[in-house]
């Protein structure tokens, strides 16, 4: 397996606890000297730089003179807020923290390969279906929240007849779900990536340079995708029944 050198280091200071916490869990890693992956090892790099933008943010907070850093962070949560909002409505900001930690991991994932030595983490299938799969959880629990059982409600149909029927295909689609947008991310940041590199080693100066800012554009776009229908999945979940 090519190490990157985030990587390389991560297995140089921990590979033996995590190969052990693996085999204890059942895992066998086919490399036990060398455990975590690559993109394992860039998504421990984008934790550990949100942690560290989320305490320089919190630093810099001023009334009087906001800094680069907190009109950057304003930015971002007046994006997050006006989707959120016209999606999910007036209740959306009980959602805010969730929607712009997620719009902040998945944009932050999808950036990092345009950096020399990293990887684009959401150009592996699993990344983008654990970012799907805890939006899945998170939604259903907020709507369990929002409406107590009568969330079953919103699995049923409007005909009582039909019940039935329409709780298997309501499941069905949910569970869907998971897959859409696991694909739809993983796919575009993949092919953005080999794109990259194909016009990377065919042409090293000049022109690659177009791509870089395509995979931006990718990257900045599938975010606001993800974000987007993560929203309107809070939005269905959340809403009262009344509503529909």
């Amino acid at each position: 397996m090519h190490q990157l050198p985030f990587t390389a280091l991560l297995n140089r200071l921990f590979a033996g606890p995590v190969a052990a916490l693996l085999t204890m869990l059942g895992v066998h890693p086919s490399h036990p000297s060398t455990p975590i992956p690559n993109h394992v090892a860039m998504q421990v790099m984008v934790f550990l730089v949100l942690i560290l933008f989320f305490i320089a943010v919190r630093a810099s907070l001023s009334v009087e003179k906001p800094g680069v850093l907190q009109h950057m962070m304003e930015g971002v949560y007046n994006a997050v807020d006006s989707l959120s909002e016209e999606i999910i409505g007036h209740h959306n900001k009980r959602y805010l923290a969730y929607l712009i930690a997620l719009a902040l991991f998945v944009l932050s994932c999808n950036l990092l390969g345009l950096i020399p030595f990293f990887e684009t983490p959401t150009g592996i299938p699993c990344v983008p279906l654990g970012c799907a799969a805890v939006t899945w959880f998170y939604y259903h629990i907020q709507g369990l929240r929002a409406n107590g059982a009568g969330y079953i409600k919103h699995f049923m149909g409007p005909v009582w007849w039909m019940a039935p029927l329409m709780f298997v295909i309501e499941i069905c689609s949910h569970l869907a779900r998971i897959m859409s947008l696991t694909v739809r991310l993983y796919a575009n940041m993949f092919a953005g990536d080999m794109v990259t590199m194909v016009f990377f080693s065919l042409l090293p100066v000049g022109v690659p340079v177009v791509f870089l800012g395509l995979h931006l554009g990718v990257a900045l776009i599938q975010t606001y995708i993800f974000i987007l229908l993560a929203s309107v999945y809070l939005g269905e979940a959340t809403a009262h029944e009344h509503e529909h």
